[in-house]
């Protein structure tokens, strides 16, 4: 008998091109991972004025936590400085790097392994502006990683 349905023959399932299937996620993975690289570079570099923070320190409506500024003096001294910054972001750039880097892999379909783990380091929480978008991009993207055609398109 004849199909006059218009329904495709075989199995139900349309089959995709891996490289379609990965594109859209490795490219919003690069761009939220470049724009939280971004803020982490410009955070890291811009120089945090002394007279600011003397100005934190004797700030009238802060003064019911007097006390408290006063004995964390040294430890927002400290992390003023560029050492202390990079110690907060230098976390942050080097995941988001790795981040762009594994995404870029995966839109080129060329290390399985990599993409997966530029995946992965998207998701680690706050590590950047875009946190709570990248956390279901991140799941989608290894969700399509892990489909087995689009694991065996990877060279």
């Amino acid at each position: 008998m004849e199909n006059t349905y218009g329904a495709p023959a075989g199995d139900g399932f349309p089959r995709s091109n891996p490289k379609d299937a990965v594109s859209v996620p490795a490219i919003l993975l690069m761009v939220l991972a470049g724009v939280s690289l971004l803020w982490a570079i410009v955070s890291l570099l811009s120089p945090v004025n002394p007279d600011d923070l003397e100005q934190l320190f004797n700030n009238p409506a802060l003064a019911p936590y007097r006390d408290s500024l006063e004995q964390n003096r040294a430890l927002l001294t400290s992390t003023s400085s560029f050492a202390g910054r990079l110690v907060w972001y230098g976390p942050v750039i080097v995941l988001n790097a790795f981040a762009f880097f594994g995404a870029l892999k995966m839109k080129r379909l060329q290390n399985w392994g990599l993409a997966v783990a530029g995946g992965f380091a998207s998701l680690v929480p706050c590590c950047g502006t875009c946190g709570c978008l990248a956390l279901p991009i991140s799941i989608w993207a290894l969700v399509v990683l892990f489909k087995p055609e689009v694991k065996a398109a990877f060279r």
